[in-house]
């Protein structure tokens, strides 16, 4: 199989077979991320053959164990796979069909302006093709927020384009930033993105925790004075204002491991729980902010 540098995907894909479509991100311009720094180039299409000979042998190594165990879902691996165009996600869809007769879904990360450079019929026969659970960055609803970081959309798009997925039958996901909006706006960011989210239909909300890693464009806004990392029982408030304003129903979970702390449920029904969850951790008041300040700081030391 040909994967290239570090290979990301949401902890829910952990039973899907990752095939590499892309490498890289066509936006890499996020000021927080440092995802793909490890890359020598911004963004790589895999060619078709390889991802057919990737299909080819997962299909002898798989069919050739005793239990011969079902391709029920496919990954698409890469930053953002759904930038490709039209054509080349119907042929890739079709070689999984192909190898995989019995793969019910594909799924891979997008960005909102993925989704707008597609027509509505197209988005229609991708979503027929099986293309479902679109795992997508949104950030957060705090438009002032993503403009900063320079997320190339903002509200209105998220809102847009999650409609026309919809309409176009694709289910999807959405990626929160706890801690984007900086410090002394967690909560407010917390109330617009929640009454952004109520107006749409995830399936499934995770929520990483922000980490301002050296010599991301952010540090460096950090360092000129132009932008104060929240605090960490800060960033639990907002998650906390987050989980009590959504009406929407949908999975609600921490994912990944800049989260020091996990909570998860579907809500509305796990609201209660979830909340007396957080409440219990920022009643540790300044030994709980340490605690989580030195677990952030390892991260960001790698």
């Amino acid at each position: 199989m040909h994967y290239t540098g570090t290979i990301w995907r949401p902890p829910y894909e952990a039973g899907s077979l990752l095939l590499q479509a892309t490498a890289g991100c066509t936006h890499h311009r996020c000021k927080f991320c440092t995802l793909y720094r490890d890359l020598p180039y911004p963004f790589r299409m895999s060619p078709l053959e390889q991802i057919e000979a990737d299909l080819l042998e997962a299909q002898m190594t798989l069919r050739g164990r005793r239990d011969k165990p079902l391709v029920r879902r496919v990954f698409l691996v890469g930053g953002n796979p759904f930038a490709l165009e039209f054509k080349r996600l119907r042929r890739i869809g079709e070689l999984v069909q192909t190898y995989f007769p019995e793969c019910g879904s594909i799924g891979c990360f997008a960005r909102i302006t993925d989704i707008s450079a597609k027509t509505d019929q197209e988005l229609r026969q991708l979503g027929q093709l099986g293309y479902q659970g679109l795992s997508i960055g949104v950030e957060t609803g705090d438009g002032d927020a993503l403009a900063f970081m320079d997320k190339g959309f903002g509200p209105e798009d998220i809102l847009r384009e999650s409609r026309r997925l919809e309409e176009a039958g694709i289910a999807y996901h959405f990626f929160y930033l706890a801690g984007l909006s900086g410090a002394g706006r967690g909560e407010e960011a917390a109330r617009r993105s929640a009454a952004l989210f109520n107006r749409t239909k995830p399936g499934i909300l995770g929520s990483s925790m922000l980490t301002v890693y050296p010599g991301s464009r952010l540090w460096q806004e950090q360092q000129a004075g132009n932008w104060q990392e929240a605090g960490e029982l800060e960033k639990l408030r907002e998650l906390r204002t987050l989980i009590r304003e959504l009406t929407v129903p949908l999975y609600f979970a921490t994912l990944g491991e800049t989260n020091g702390v996990r909570v998860e449920g579907e809500l509305p029904g796990a609201r209660k729980e979830l909340l007396a969850q957080l409440d219990q951790v920022l009643a540790a008041g300044d030994e709980g902010e340490a605690a989580l300040r030195r677990y952030r700081e390892d991260l960001a030391a790698g």
